[in-house]
């Protein structure tokens, strides 16, 4: 279940303007590369566009929280919380007219932060007012890229620049109306740029005001955007069932499905960084969810190849332990797996350290083998996973070597993408057309391999975070053109918009895009960050997956994602090349390089 705090435009407690108030006044205006801002006002309509790039620059107004029903109900989480976020507030920057303001400048994914409810940490920190002291308030601005000569983006300040409150200072125009915030300083400039980490400036007064939900009620609540808990209810997981969520971190739909689930069935989550995984598996240990079992694996390799060895080997999984620990009793469990699992470990277990340290193989356990503590502490600093986040002792990661085709009754696959829905952001140029399209190729990649691992009958629900149509409509319309057994479904429950409708062609027809159909739009939910619902910029599409038809004899070819099969026992071009069984379409395929099964 969901809960949604919501909040009235309040004054702020210094409501009075300066007198520069056209300048300490936050009001930024989104930029893009022009050929991008061309296709967006193609796809939207320039006056939509607008609207939505004007809605990005700022954070939603809404806090969306998840609440874990197996720990919590929504009615006892709302009796807890009671902080609600408000804005856009005037502030008063001014509050010693006889003096200059000292101030703060801030990088832009700093600032994007602090209007999230953050404070300003050291390695934000750009430029700072000279003779800044402990507990000085200062006012923080942020720098944001502009154009260079060369054609690209720069922020053109070099950190540990003096500010002096002259129109001398760097960015001084630029930085006019991108003022977010009063606070004050935790410490002197001097430490600012000396110091590696810690807080800077501690904010008193913003120009949204946000809830910190850091550290509250852990376990009973997760601070998660609509749309993604959307996604979860439209996969629709049933109790018993087995759930793939292929690129999982940071876990919070991972663990959404896991209660949808009644934490029963089995909910396996990917993600190719070992502390993301190390990240999924503590959410999960939070919220005391038993079903989830997560990988380190590329979801580009999900599939896994069917022409392996029996035996798959040792693997790479491991327990770490931090090298400065005492003398302990360490026992290795090796063992080889079989190709029918998904992955394999190596257990590392701690005993008394009074005990000498042997090696125990697991087929002949009377045998022991001494190994010395230098050998020990040597072996520890060639694990792979290193001690993890923090250098804490213990972690451990299982690496899967993928799946079986159809091993799954529903899969979601939230893409890496463009992130261009997400909010606010203060800088959009740093995406091209051509990063755009590669984007796209990557998620048809991904989706490739999603439609391989799910049953007939089954279910893909594949969402992003972008605004870009090439990610989300396009990838749609590729889906239905390339796999006829895919059908689009509705969604339930339907909270965004219908997707976009139609096709384009720019640049004397040197870009072309093929999006939905009027009925295929109504289908799809696509959230849009300029409307009422006032959410981050998502999507949404749901496939039903159905009987994979086998192929004629007589066809001298098929397609399957980006490869292509080729004629089968007839011969044809593939006439000298041996047939394998093809464990999708259930039909024989010839084995070259370019089949991509």
């Amino acid at each position: 279940m969901d809960s949604s705090s919501s909040s009235s435009h309040s004054p702020s407690a210094a409501a009075a303007p300066a007198p520069d108030a056209g300048r300490y006044t936050f009001s930024p205006k989104l930029r893009w590369q022009p050929e991008v801002e061309e296709y967006f006002a193609a796809a939207y309509g320039r006056d939509r566009f607008a609207r939505i790039s004007e809605a990005l620059a700022r954070p939603s107004r809404y806090s969306c929280i998840r609440v874990n029903t197996l720990k919590s109900s929504t009615d006892a989480v709302m009796h807890k919380l009671m902080d609600l976020g408000s804005g856009p507030h005037v502030l008063n920057y001014n509050s010693q007219p006889d003096q200059s303001v000292k101030e703060v400048i801030v990088s832009r994914k700093c600032a994007e932060s602090v209007l999230r409810g953050a404070q300003v940490f050291v390695p934000g920190v750009l430029a700072c007012s000279s003779h800044v002291e402990k507990g000085d308030k200062v006012a923080v601005s942020v720098a944001i890229e502009q154009p260079v000569k060369d054609g690209g983006w720069a922020v053109g300040i070099t950190r540990g620049t003096v500010l002096q409150g002259l129109q001398s200072d760097v960015h001084y125009e630029e930085r006019n109306g991108l003022y977010i915030g009063q606070g004050t300083s935790a410490m002197p400039r001097s430490g600012i740029f000396r110091v590696p980490h810690g807080i800077a400036v501690e904010m008193t007064e913003r120009v949204y005001k946000l809830p910190s939900f850091n550290d509250v009620l852990e376990g009973e609540i997760f601070l998660q955007n609509l749309p993604s808990v959307v996604a979860a209810h439209v996969l629709d997981p049933q109790p018993g069932e087995r759930i793939l969520d292929m690129c999982a971190a940071p876990g919070g739909k991972t663990t959404a499905i896991a209660i949808l689930m009644r934490d029963k069935g089995e909910v396996v989550a990917l993600d190719r960084s070992h502390n993301k995984v190390m990240d999924i598996l503590k959410l999960a240990s939070e919220m005391d969810l038993n079903c989830i079992k997560a990988y380190k694996l590329d979801a580009l390799k999900s599939v896994r190849k069917t022409d392996e060895a029996t035996n798959v080997g040792m693997g790479e999984a491991i327990k770490t332990l931090a090298e400065d620990s005492g003398p302990c009793h360490v026992t290795v469990d090796v063992r080889a797996t079989n190709v029918n699992e998904e992955s394999s470990t190596t257990t590392v277990v701690v005993q008394s350290e009074t005990e000498q340290l042997f090696s125990v193989d697991d087929k002949n356990p009377e045998s022991r083998k001494y190994v010395s503590k230098a050998e020990l502490r040597k072996n520890l600093r060639r694990m792979k996973n290193g001690p993890g986040r923090n250098n804490c002792s213990g972690g451990r990661v299982e690496k899967s070597k993928g799946f079986f085709p159809n091993s799954f009754d529903r899969v979601l696959l939230d893409a890496p993408c463009s992130a261009l829905g997400l909010r606010p952001r203060l800088f959009a140029g740093e995406e091209t057309l051509e990063s755009l399209k590669t984007h796209a190729k990557y998620q048809r990649r991904m989706f490739d391999q999603a439609v391989k691992l799910v049953r007939p009958g089954g279910v893909i629900v594949y969402s992003t975070c972008t605004i870009n149509p090439g990610e989300n409509e396009a990838l749609v319309r590729y889906a239905l053109d390339t796999y006829k057994f895919l059908s689009l479904v509705s969604q339930h429950p339907k909270v965004g918009g219908p997707g976009i409708v139609g096709s384009c062609e720019l640049f004397n027809k040197t870009y072309t895009e093929e999006w939905l159909t009027e009925h295929e739009a109504e289908l799809v939910q696509r959230f849009d960050p300029s409307s009422p619902v006032d959410t981050i910029g998502f999507f949404i599409a749901k496939f039903n997956v159905g009987e994979r038809q086998m192929m004629s004899a007589k066809s001298q070819e098929h397609t399957f994602g980006q490869g292509r099969l080729y004629g089968y026992t007839h011969g044809g071009n593939c006439s000298s090349y041996p047939l394998k069984f093809c464990q999708v379409f259930k039909i024989h395929c010839c084995s070259r390089n370019h089949c991509s099964l």
